[in-house]
């Protein structure tokens, strides 16, 4: 631990040039008086780093000084994916991990690639969470994540939107995505063998049309077991999630209704509605008639989904099916009718 903390001491000054001991205390997240002794333990062993005295001063490398020690871990390594998500890292538990991996690698570029890779650094940065989007708390996702690494089978309490609410499931991890800030693990539900003896002595076993994902922020629990996961042959994370989110996208929407709407209307969808419902709307619009306006199919995953969506479109769309789904948008205008016209002054209010 402390050699590593010392390389780690070592890197920062051959990267960054010179720093206060509390910058660097602050980097490796220890005390200055840490950072004091450490110094002291580089200087033993003839690394030549001296300190300036006064407010700008600090520790630093004597000129031209690299060291080459920055041999990189098999751990630190395989960090190196999530490069440039450092918030993406931490939420894994792999933040110090993949700190220490880009501070290796850092140290070992050239000046100029040095440079450039900090220039990228400075330039792109990426937030994966939707506009007016909250983070969700994923207490579990450290823990979901160990499993895949590790390859573990994993025992949740989950609950889900259907009854029964809450479910235990004995899972086969086989990867984590996230998803517009949205943390899903994907898994196969165990066979009844594997989740009645997670003991280790079987080799766990999964059937793999049951492969699906779960929302980490709806995990209540999750334990670590013994039992080592299967991971079907061939498996591609990747294309089993594009898969998997096309095959959800169709399942959703039930049901349809027909919407007659301005070209202006259809136009806009793209923007506030759900992609699904909007590509379809635009595949399936007829040609505007004399006034300007299209007949269009639009995906619903039921009345009252379509009816909450459907309103954003205002005047500009016009319900014509199914029955249900006009109806209740004629009671939603004659309340409106009621509260606007009615009464066109607004009510006094007092504060």
């Amino acid at each position: 631990m402390r050699a590593g903390r010392l390389l780690s001491l070592l890197l920062l000054l051959q990267t960054r040039g010179r720093m206060t001991a509390q910058a660097l205390a602050e980097e490796l997240e220890v005390s200055v008086r840490t950072v004091y002794r450490d110094v002291d333990s580089l200087s033993a062993s003839g690394v030549p780093v001296y300190a300036d005295r006064g407010p700008a001063g600090g520790y630093q490398l004597l000129d031209g000084y690299r060291t080459r020690l920055t041999g990189m871990t098999g751990e630190e390594a395989a960090t190196l994916v999530l490069a440039g998500m450092p918030g993406t890292a931490a939420e894994l538990g792999l933040g110090s991990v993949l700190a220490a991996a880009e501070l290796k690698l850092r140290a070992a570029l050239p000046g100029g690639l040095a440079g450039r890779a900090d220039g990228v650094r400075e330039r792109f940065h990426l937030d994966a969470p939707g506009w007016f989007r909250a983070d969700e708390p994923v207490p579990h996702l450290a823990v979901l994540a160990g499993a895949v690494w590790d390859a573990r089978m994993v025992a949740v309490r989950y609950r889900r939107w259907r009854a029964p609410r809450e479910v235990s499931r004995t899972l086969s991890p086989l990867g984590v995505v996230l998803k517009a800030g949205r943390w899903y693990l994907v898994a196969a539900r165990a066979d009844s063998d594997v989740a009645a003896r997670p003991d280790g002595d079987v080799t766990a076993r999964a059937d793999g049309d049951r492969i699906t994902a779960y929302r980490v922020a709806s995990v209540l629990d999750a334990e670590v077991l013994d039992a080592p996961a299967f991971r079907p042959e061939g498996f591609d994370l990747a294309a089993f999630w594009h898969d998997w989110t096309e095959r959800y996208e169709r399942s959703v929407y039930t049901d349809t209704a027909t919407v007659r709407m301005t070209t202006e209307a259809l136009r806009m969808m793209a923007f506030v509605f759900p992609p699904e419902m909007s590509r379809v709307a635009r595949d399936r619009a007829g040609e505007p008639d004399d006034s300007g306006r299209v007949i269009t199919e639009v995906p619903i995953e039921s009345i009252r989904h379509g009816h909450i969506e459907l309103l954003k479109l205002g005047a500009d769309a016009e319900v014509l099916a199914p029955p249900e789904l006009r109806d209740r948008f004629a009671g939603t205008a004659r309340g409106l009718a009621e509260h606007y016209l009615a009464s066109p002054d607004p009510p006094e209010h007092n504060s």
